[in-house]
């Protein structure tokens, strides 16, 4: 016979912590009377308890930390250092610490931002990932938890969160524009993740600039990518078996062109001889690699710097009336040497 489970009670929390539950209540009501040790102790049991969480979770995040907390997907990827970099700066400027959590865990990932917010250890969150739902962001930021937060680099959509973005989809058709200018009528484009929002808008835009053109987006052009350097070197050898291939390709980051351009190599192709290819981003790498990448430059310092500001202005209740803050930053065309006039046909 199922028995019904019992609701954990402030009691069991205090056996989790090994604390006494006079000491559980103090932390929930004046918890700058506990040490940080024990309010992480505390927060822990709540969790493992399963104690209701509502004003428990409020109060044990009571304390200013002074700190933000910076969710990225990948701490591997040099695309975040600059944009790192520019919020430390920022936070810095403003008395702020900065914590970086990184984001590789699944499904790990919520509860994992959830454990830093209710131990205190930050007091806001800027979010550089767009693969969480929308129900778990809520969660977050709605009460009792009402943690601040503001999301940049990736959108999520149907959320009214403070973001700051780049226009991805403008962007990339501007960098497709750039190869019909110079003559290019057979056009190919390494996609980025199949469910990352950055990829789908930068396909949105290619796609918008090659009909707007009067040409048609081919299927079979549309090579498999992830933004990483081993899935632009693999998309080389899937566009060496084209039997009618592109003279231009516009990759979704330079990670996947650097990696395409290697591999081109392989097979005895030059950029920008046989092919003209362009990436987006402006690594660090893009202006020494050869041949130097035509690239669309993120302002990555401004996006940084402009979503710490927007975080703290928010902790500081400085935050813009109106509703949530949406800024769209602009990309820079970078004209390089591993772009070229079409060949003649």
């Amino acid at each position: 016979m199922n028995q019904k489970r019992k609701t954990p009670t402030i009691q069991d929390v205090a056996r989790s912590a090994k604390v006494s539950t006079a000491t559980v209540s103090r932390a929930l009501s004046s918890p700058e009377k506990v040490s940080e040790a024990t309010r992480a102790r505390i927060s822990a049991a709540i969790h493992a308890t399963g104690y209701t969480l509502n004003q428990a979770a409020r109060s044990l995040r009571q304390r200013n930390a002074r700190t933000i907390l910076v969710a990225l997907p990948d701490i591997r990827n040099p695309f975040f250092s600059s944009i790192l970099d520019a919020i430390e700066r920022e936070a810095t400027s403003r008395g702020y610490g900065v914590l970086v959590a990184n984001l590789y865990l699944g499904q790990e990932t919520a509860r994992r931002l959830q454990d830093y917010m209710l131990s205190n250890r930050a007091d806001g969150l800027l979010l550089l990932d767009g693969s969480l739902s929308p129900e778990t962001l809520r969660a977050i930021a709605s009460p009792p938890n009402s943690v601040p937060l503001v999301l940049a680099c990736e959108d999520i959509p149907q959320t009214d969160f403070h973001t700051v973005l780049t226009d991805n989809a403008e962007a990339a058709a501007r960098a497709t524009r750039h190869l019909i200018d110079l003559g290019h009528r057979k056009i190919g484009h390494i996609l980025g993740p199949e469910h990352n929002v950055v990829a789908r808008d930068r396909l949105a835009g290619f796609k918008q600039a090659l009909e707007g053109a009067g040409q048609v987006v081919q299927p079979e052009w549309l090579l498999r990518g992830n933004f990483e350097i081993t899935s632009g070197f693999a998309a080389a050898a899937r566009f060496m078996a084209l039997s009618d291939r592109p003279t231009a390709m516009f990759a979704a980051n330079d990670e996947s062109a650097i990696g395409f351009l290697s591999g081109l190599r392989r097979h005895g192709l030059e950029c920008p001889r046989d092919i003209s290819v362009i990436g987006f981003d402006d690594l660090g790498v893009a202006a020494h690699y050869t041949p130097p990448l035509t690239t669309m430059r993120q302002p990555r310092e401004t996006l940084g710097r402009m979503a710490a500001e927007t975080l703290i202005d928010i902790l500081e209740k400085t935050e813009p009336a109106g509703g949530p803050l949406r800024i769209l930053l602009t990309s820079d065309l970078i004209v390089r040497e591993s772009t070229a006039i079409a060949p003649r046909p």
